[in-house]
């Protein structure tokens, strides 16, 4: 299993971030970022936090948890800034919380996040448009299907776009409380009821993720 986008107390989840590793360590993880919400005030709080506790529970178990951001609810016209910032703070992964249609997230935020270098993850980006999901497409930033409620309405929509302009998928939790981590088969189901066949979906769930963490440089035998 890989899931590169889940929140701990460090935002809006429940768990630590340690006891979130261990708990998706025991349910068979192999590779998790832990991507709480960030914004300009939290951002350095967060990932020092996190690049600590990834880093022990990486050498102490089988399981390799990156520490990473959800850009969230800030204004579109620093979401690049902030997605450097946080790279340059040591962050693994950076994710952007994408205009699901449960949120009153601002328009222009899909755009701003497919255009970034320093973006990695458009999470539940909502109605993406075809020009927003070729603009990922050419800068290697994935677009999510999410097994979380409210924000899993749109994956029908998002997969039929994201194929259509060879835009790369990964299928994430948007894990906030324990209850939320996926398991094998749940996350199979998801990918079937975003549309995708058989074949598409071992692609969703094991290739995808392996070719997001070798463009991040990140080598693992998961």
């Amino acid at each position: 299993m890989f899931d590169f986008h889940t929140h701990t107390f460090l935002s809006d989840g429940v768990l630590s971030p340690v006891e979130l590793i261990r708990r998706a360590h025991v349910l068979g993880y192999r590779v998790m970022a832990i991507t709480d919400h960030v914004g300009a005030g939290n951002l350095e709080y967060v990932l020092k936090t996190l690049t600590i506790d990834c880093r022990m529970a990486s050498e102490r178990w089988d399981i390799l948890a990156l520490p990473g951001v959800e850009i969230t609810h800030t204004p579109k016209q620093d979401i690049d800034l902030l997605a450097r910032e946080a790279r340059a703070l040591g962050a693994k992964v950076v994710n952007v919380h994408g205009e699901t249609i449960v949120e009153p997230v601002e328009p222009g935020t899909n755009h701003a996040a497919v255009s970034s270098s320093h973006v990695n993850i458009l999470a539940h980006p909502g109605l993406i448009t075809p020009d927003e999901a070729a603009i990922a497409a050419a800068n290697g930033v994935y677009l999510e299907i999410s097994s979380r409620r409210g924000h899993s309405l749109t994956n029908g929509h998002v997969a039929r776009i994201a194929r259509a302009a060879n835009a790369g998928m990964v299928l994430d939790s948007d894990t906030h409380e324990p209850g939320d981590l996926l398991s094998r088969e749940h996350a199979l189901r998801v990918a079937r009821g975003a549309g995708l066949d058989e074949r598409e979906a071992l692609t969703l769930l094991d290739d995808n993720p392996r070719a997001l963490l070798a463009s991040l440089g990140i080598e693992h035998d998961a």
